[in-house]
Parts: structure tokens; sequence; C-alpha cells
């Protein structure tokens, strides 16, 4: 007769396995709870004039803006640098442009299926906000939307202004991620006290025909 033990194991293993899917089921969402809890702190700080908050003390990347869609009901730490390890936590400004709110084209990258998910039902004239750690709350308007190759750098190209450029994989419901094309959102400032343009007034990028 077989010990105790040898007739539970395949039942003791079987349970072993189902709590640790269980428990991997409920770290994801707790890590990005906790991730957001600890991205607040960190913007706290940068609001108070320290630069390069860390969220926590390995992390190679810190809230340098935050992204307000109050229509598409986000609001949304950026955070600097697109890499992987950002783009997890959050929106990633892309390095070498503009800094959010700033003078110029702020590029922000982010994943179709979490962060940047909204930007499938963004539509022309919508309005998008961004506050700076100085405070400064800067808004901008949808004026064009495009579908292009990832080797396209024109939505990076330098504005006059302040410009505020979203950038996403596409398309959104892909069964397979790592595909070639990107959907981008352009947005122009609007003045606070400004009424919103018209986005036939506006010029567009001439992007590759029969993309857009």
């Amino acid at each position: 007769m077989r010990p105790r033990w040898r007739r539970l194991a395949p039942a003791l293993l079987a349970l072993a396995l189902s709590l640790g899917v269980v428990v991997h089921a409920l770290w994801i969402p707790l890590k990005a709870e906790v991730a957001q809890v600890l991205l607040q702190d960190a913007w706290a700080r940068a609001r108070h004039g320290i630069e390069a908050p860390r969220p926590w003390p390995w992390a190679d990347t810190w809230p340098v803006a935050r992204l307000i869609s109050e229509q598409h009901d986000v609001d949304l730490f950026v955070l600097a640098g697109a890499s992987g390890s950002s783009l997890a936590f959050g929106p990633g400004h892309v390095d070498g442009t503009a800094l959010p709110g700033r003078s110029g084209n702020a590029a922000v990258g982010g994943h179709r299926d979490t962060s940047f998910a909204f930007l499938e039902r963004v539509q022309l004239g919508d309005v998008l906000e961004v506050e700076t750690p100085q405070g400064e709350l800067v808004r901008y308007a949808v004026v064009e939307t495009a579908i292009v190759d990832e080797q396209d750098a024109r939505a990076l190209q330098r504005e006059p202004g302040r410009a505020l450029t979203l950038i996403t994989c596409w398309p959104f419901h892909a069964l397979q991620p790592g595909g070639s094309d990107r959907y981008v959102v352009r947005a122009l400032e609007v003045p606070l006290a400004a009424a919103l343009p018209s986005t036939s007034s506006v010029p567009g990028i001439a992007w590759a025909a029969g993309r857009t």
C-alpha cells in the first residue's frame, strides 16, 4: 500500500498550480495599482520642484506631465522615455521631441490595448489637456489622425508653437502584437480662453498617399 502522501501528491500538485495561476492573475492588476500610487507620489514631488523624481528606487523613468481628456475619462501620467519598461506603466515621452506642454512638437507613445486604447475613440476637434510639473495647463485640439508606417518619422518633426502627437500601434484589435503600422493623433494648442479651431483650416502633414 502506497504512503498516503504519495496518493495525495497529484491533487496537491494540481492545487499548487491552481493557486499559482490565481496569484499571478491577481498580482498583475495589484502591481499596476501600486505603481499608479507611487507615480502619483512622484508627480507630487515633481510639482514641488524635484527633478526626475523616481517612483521607486530602481525605476529608470519618472512622470514628466499629466495627459487629461475629460471627454474620454482619461487622466494619465506621461513618463520619461518611450522604452518598454516605461510603457508598461503608462504613456512615454519620445526622447528628442519637446516636453509635453512646452514649445515644439511633443511626441508621446503608448500601448494600444492599455493607456492609449482611448485613441480609437478620439475624433477631430476633441480636447486634450497637458499639465506640466510647473502647474501650467495647456489645452490642445485634435486636428488630424493618420495611419503610418513605423519608419515614417514625420510625426516627430518639429513644429512652431505647441503641438502634441500621440502614437500607438495599429490596428487596435490586432491579435498579434508587433505590427509595422502606427496610429497617429496630432493636436495643436488652443489658448484656454479661445474657441476651438476649425480642423479644415489647419495645415496637415503630407502623409504617404493612401494611408491617411
